[in-house]
């Protein structure tokens, strides 16, 4: 089905129309409209425009108003103060619209891009043979939630991960397990995420043990990190070992956060290691980067140390090694050459910022990155603990995220079970639910909180039933399910006949505007416009559901089949909205 034009680009173009005949000089003007609670929408456009041409801003505004096509759409347009428009929108249109989107199904009249391009999207990047923490948290969740909603929108997404599984502490691993060739046995078939780990654990502690106190395996360690960069087959395969128990327990972790990570997505710094030879000599002879006391850099006039010394970007060290600005920009010409993206997305920590900085601006000396192809960071905060520090264990460590989503969901379950009763959840019901509820509080906390600000990390907070917590929106939409159990035989029906009341104008209105905030949300990387547009649905659906009865007191039979109707679509965006931020809604809760 076509995408449905919303009510605001509706009025939006009614009234530049006007504006253009009122006022022929302005070309197309932009009447600057926006939700009022003076009406359905103002206009703030005029001032501005009649400030430019000279003219009386209440009398061009009245102009307007009578060059204004009305009837269908708009109910009653006046002129306020200096020269605001204020416009109501007829109730036919706000149902109308509504039940061209309820006809549209998944995609509720969502529009695809016209242009879609194809972008390259960095996220979730574990360490090889380390295990995850917090701080791996955001860069997954933000990612994820990005992935989904550029992807529904019709963008072509590329997904890599990342992940470290390059660098000479792996001389270390690798010689200790040659020597020691049954450390990573599974004897009792598949082995699970947390004994990978524990495997995994266990071996680094053992190999830095001897490594700190064996000068001849420090040696023999050291000479393996060089076959490892030549390639030596036997270093390679023992290489590999680690990176695939890695991949055990990253996939698990992944699997607890509700996540899908693809084995060909997976493409980690080794992904690179044939190009940065490459990489260097391109960057070399194009004069880009310059050779200074042996190394190969990139320098910028902007970007000074704290004594005013120019920082540069170190490509290549001066004894030979490749540090972390080859690689990425290594990758950078593989995004973009060999998957020919027009985007490159980063999900980063915001420390990282001035590396991508003088990445990117590199990338683009070398014309790799230009007006077509563009990257950008989507810098993330620190998780805070409650007191406002980093959070980190009683020990000061950082906290194990498998920890912390354990007890997420064991919250969650709690809470589950103390409702279950009423509604007759079975067990496995529970324990399902619990799960949802847990893994969808971690996510929606942190996609709730704009992405480049820190954010406190209080499970009390977000397994609440109460305020902006992912359980608030769930049992929303468990208790619009739970009604069509109580309908009998009244069905959704759209009716636009009728006359709407306050709370379901306010309700329509707010629906109507899904297909514009993703629209937002997919142009800026915002998933937290996406997450306060659902709060704000399941208040409106909350008010209501209080002032305007569905089932009892039974309203008149095409009353009950209207608001059903805007009950049914609540649903299905509340629905799709969480889905695109990777958060599933139960049907009972």
């Amino acid at each position: 089905m076509a995408s449905v034009t919303s009510l605001t680009a509706s009025v939006h173009q009614r009234l530049a129309d006007a504006l253009t005949a009122a006022l022929p000089e302005a070309g197309s003007a932009d009447p600057l409209l926006r939700r009022s609670d003076r009406a359905d929408f103002q206009a703030n456009g005029i001032l501005a425009l009649a400030k430019k041409a000279k003219a009386n801003p209440r009398e061009l505004a009245t102009q307007v108003v009578s060059r204004v096509e009305s009837g269908e759409v708009i109910k009653d347009i006046e002129v306020s103060g200096p020269g605001f428009l204020n416009i109501t929108i007829t109730d036919r249109a706000i149902t109308e619209n509504l039940a061209a989107r309820y006809a549209d199904g998944e995609r509720l009249g969502v529009p695809l891009v016209e242009h879609p391009g194809t972008t390259v999207i960095d996220y979730a990047q574990p360490n090889v043979a380390k295990e995850m923490h917090v701080g791996h948290l955001r860069s997954a969740v933000i990612g994820d939630a990005v992935v989904q909603i550029l992807e529904f929108v019709g963008e072509s997404v590329v997904r890599r991960h990342h992940i470290g599984d390059w660098g000479t502490q792996f001389g270390m691993l690798i010689q200790y397990l040659i020597e020691h060739p049954h450390e990573l046995d599974h004897q009792g078939g598949e082995v699970s995420g947390e004994e990978a780990m524990s495997n995994l654990n266990r071996l680094y502690k053992a190999a830095r043990t001897l490594f700190d106190s064996d000068e001849e395996f420090k040696t023999r360690a050291r000479r393996r990190v060089v076959d490892l960069q030549a390639g030596e087959p036997e270093t390679l395969a023992m290489w590999q070992k680690f990176v695939d128990e890695s991949k055990i327990y990253f996939y698990s972790v992944f699997e607890k956060l509700d996540m899908e990570i693809r084995d060909p997505d997976v493409v980690g710094e080794s992904g690179y290691n044939d190009m940065l030879d490459e990489t260097c000599r391109l960057l070399e002879e194009s004069g880009v980067a310059v050779r200074s006391e042996g190394a190969l850099c990139v320098f910028f006039d902007d970007i000074k140390g704290p004594e005013g010394n120019p920082v540069p970007l170190i490509v290549r060290k001066s004894d030979g090694g490749y540090g972390y600005a080859a690689t990425d920009l290594s990758a950078i010409r593989d995004r973009v050459f060999r998957l020919k993206a027009s985007t490159l997305l980063y999900v980063v920590d915001a420390r990282q910022s001035l590396h991508f900085k003088m990445v990117f601006e590199t990338a683009r000396r070398a014309g790799w990155l230009n007006d077509d192809v563009k990257a950008h960071q989507l810098a993330f905060g620190t998780v805070l603990g409650k007191d406002g520090k980093p959070f980190k264990t009683r020990e000061g460590e950082t906290i194990r995220l498998v920890d912390l989503l354990d007890e997420a969901i064991e919250r969650a379950t709690t809470v589950v079970r103390e409702k279950a009763e009423k509604v007759g959840l079975s067990e496995q019901e529970i324990v399902e639910n619990g799960r949802y509820v847990g893994i969808g509080a971690v996510k929606y906390a942190d996609l709730s909180t704009s992405a480049v600000r820190d954010y406190k990390f209080d499970l009390d907070q977000m397994v609440s039933l109460n305020g902006d917590t992912s359980v608030y929106l769930q049992y929303a939409y468990a208790r619009i399910r739970s009604i069509f159990g109580k309908a009998g035989d009244r069905t959704p029906l759209a009716h636009p006949e009728l006359e709407l009341a306050p709370a379901e104008r306010e309700l329509g209105l707010h629906l109507d505007r899904f297909a514009e905030t993703l629209e937002e949300v997919a142009a800026e990387y915002a998933p937290h416009k996406l997450a306060a547009y659902l709060y704000q649905l399941a208040s409106l659906y909350t008010t209501f559901y209080d002032q305007c009865p569905v089932i009892k007191p039974a309203p008149a039979q095409e009353v009950a089949e209207n608001r059903l109707f805007l009950c049914d679509l609540t649903a299905r965006t509340l629905h799709q909205g969480m889905a695109l931020l990777g958060i599933r809604t139960p049907e009972r809760l």
